[in-house]
C-alpha cells in the first residue's frame, strides 16, 4: 500500500512554543558533523530517509521525509533528542508510519551515537535543569504540568476507567472494546500481588483518577491514596463518592515523603502504579525507605514500573530529554537492576517476584493514540492548538515505539518485608 506523508503543520505559535518556532543557531562544523553522523547511522539501519535532494544511502525500511535538512541537523546537533522532537513539532520532518520509523530508531538507540562521542556525552548532551531533581516544590509543579492539563483531555482518549497505565490483555493484538477489562485485569493482578482483601490497610501512591482505590475498596480494603495533582484529586473524590466508597477511601493531596512523619508500620500493603518514574534517580533511596517504614511486618508492596536497560539508564540519567521537557518534567525511568539495588541497599525489603509485559503497553499506547487522533476536533475545543496535538501524537508514538522495539518494558514487581541487614 502506498504510504502518504501527512501535510506540513502550521507554524508553531512563538508565544507558546518558542523553541519550536525558532531554529537554534549552530556552527557550520557542528552542523556538518551532525549530518555526517546521521548519514552514517542511516547507512546501517533499516530506515529510508528522503530529503529534497533525494534519499540518503541505506538499506531502506520505514520512511522518514526530511523536509528541511539544514534545520533538522541544526536542532539535532544542538539539542540531541530534544532537537529531534522539536524538529518534528516544527514540521521539518515527518513519517507516513511514525511508529514504525521510531521503532527502528529505538531499536538502535545504543548505537546511533558512536562510542567515542558517547563517552563525551557530558560535553554535548543538554543537562537536566535543577527542577528535574524533584525537590518537593518542584515535584508538585512537575506533576501539575502533566496531570493538571485537563481531566477532559485525558477522558478523550482513555477508556471509561480513566486508567493511565499499561493494560493487561487476554490476547494480542488488542481491541479497543477490551481496554477497560484489560485495565481491570492489570489492577486485579496488582491487588492480588499485594494480597489486598477485607480489612487490608492499603496505601496507594499515585491516585490517578481513582480506579485502583475503588477496586480495592470493593474488596473490603480501607485505602489511603496520595496524589500531587489537584485535578486528579477532585475527580477521584467525585468518582469515589458516586460509587458510595467515601467511607473506605481517603484521597490526600500529599507527597509520599510526608509519610515519614506518621507512625511506622501502619499499612498492610502498598500499591503504586507507574509512579516511581516521577521520583527521579536521586529520590529512589528515600522512596524505598519510606515504603519500608510505613509497611507493617509481613506486608507486601506491589509496584508497576516502566523500565529501561541498565546501561542506557546510567548513560542518560543526567541528560535532559524531549519527554522531560515537553511531557513528563522530572521523569526518570529506572532499570530493574537499579530498583533491586536501591531496595537491597536502603531497606529491609526484597524484590521477590517480577512479571514483565511490555508488548501489552505497546498495544495500550496504540489504542490511546488512535483514539486521540480521532478526537482532534474535541482536543481543539478544549483550547489545545495544533502544535500540542502534534506533540501529544509524537509522545504516544515515541513511547509505543520504545515498547515495540524492546528498548522499554513494563514490570509488575512484588516487594516483601524481611529482616534488615
Amino acid at each position: 500500500m502506498r504510504q502518504i506523508t501527512p501535510p506540513r503543520p502550521l507554524p508553531a505559535d512563538p508565544g507558546r512554543w518558542a523553541d519550536v518556532a525558532t531554529v537554534p543557531a549552530a556552527s557550520r562544523p557542528r552542523t556538518a558533523l551532525t549530518e555526517r553522523l546521521v548519514r552514517r547511522a542511516v547507512a546501517r539501519m533499516p530506515l529510508r530517509v528522503v530529503t529534497p535532494a533525494g534519499p540518503l544511502p541505506g538499506p531502506g525500511g520505514p520512511r522518514i521525509d526530511l523536509h528541511d535538512p539544514d534545520a533538522f541537523y541544526r536542532r539535532l546537533g544542538t539539542g540531541g533528542t530534544i532537537g529531534f522532537g522539536e524538529s518534528y513539532l516544527a514540521g521539518e520532518w515527518d513519517a507516513p508510519d511514525l511508529v514504525a520509523a521510531l521503532t527502528v530508531l529505538a531499536g538502535h538507540a545504543g548505537t546511533l551515537v558512536p562510542a567515542p562521542l558517547q563517552r563525551l556525552r557530558r560535553l554535548w548532551a543538554p543537562r537536566q535543569p535543577a527542577t528535574q531533581h524533584n525537590a518537593p516544590d518542584d515535584a508538585r509543579e512537575n506533576i501539575r504540568r502533566h496531570y493538571d492539563l485537563s481531566n477532559e483531555l485525558f477522558a478523550l482518549f482513555l477508556d471509561d476507567t480513566l486508567t493511565y497505565s499499561a493494560a493487561l490483555f487476554r490476547s494480542l493484538p488488542a481491541r479497543r472494546e477490551h481496554l477497560a477489562d484489560a485495565q481491570h485485569r492489570k489492577i486485579d493482578r496488582l491487588l492480588d500481588l499485594a494480597d489486598v482483601g477485607p480489612g487490608t490497610r492499603l496505601l496507594e501512591i499515585g491516585t490517578g483518577w481513582g480506579e485502583l482505590a475503588l477496586r480495592a475498596a470493593r474488596r473490603g480494603a480501607r485505602v489511603d491514596t496520595l496524589t500531587l495533582s489537584a485535578a486528579q484529586r477532585d475527580l477521584a473524590e467525585h468518582r469515589i463518592r458516586e460509587a458510595g466508597a467515601a467511607d473506605r477511601v481517603t484521597v490526600r493531596l500529599q507527597d509520599y515523603r510526608e509519610l515519614a512523619d506518621g507512625p511506622a508500620g501502619r499499612f498492610d500493603a502498598v500499591v503504586s502504579v507507574e509512579m516511581i518514574e516521577a521520583v527521579g534517580v536521586r529520590g529512589w533511596p528515600g522512596y524505598f525507605r519510606t515504603l519500608d517504614r510505613v509497611l507493617a511486618p509481613g506486608g507486601r508492596i506491589a509496584l508497576q514500573a516502566i523500565t529501561m536497560p541498565h546501561e542506557r539508564m546510567l548513560a542518560s540519567h543526567t541528560t535532559h530529554t524531549w519527554i522531560q521537557k515537553y511531557v513528563f518534567p522530572g521523569g526518570q525511568l529506572p532499570s530493574t537492576r537499579a530498583i533491586a539495588e536501591a531496595v537491597a541497599r536502603h531497606t529491609s525489603l526484597r524484590v521477590t517476584r517480577r512479571e514483565p509485559y511490555g508488548p501489552h503497553y505497546a498495544e495500550t499506547l496504540r489504542l490511546w493514540r488512535e483514539r486521540f487522533t480521532e478526537q482532534a476536533a474535541a482536543v481543539t475545543g478544549l483550547g489545545f492548538d495544533a502544535t500540542f496535538r502534534r506533540m501529544w501524537t509524537f509522545y504516544l508514538a515515541y513511547c509505543e515505539a520504545g515498547f515495540r522495539s524492546g528498548y522499554l518494558d513494563v514490570q509488575q514487581l512484588l516487594l516483601t518485608k524481611g529482616t534488615p541487614a
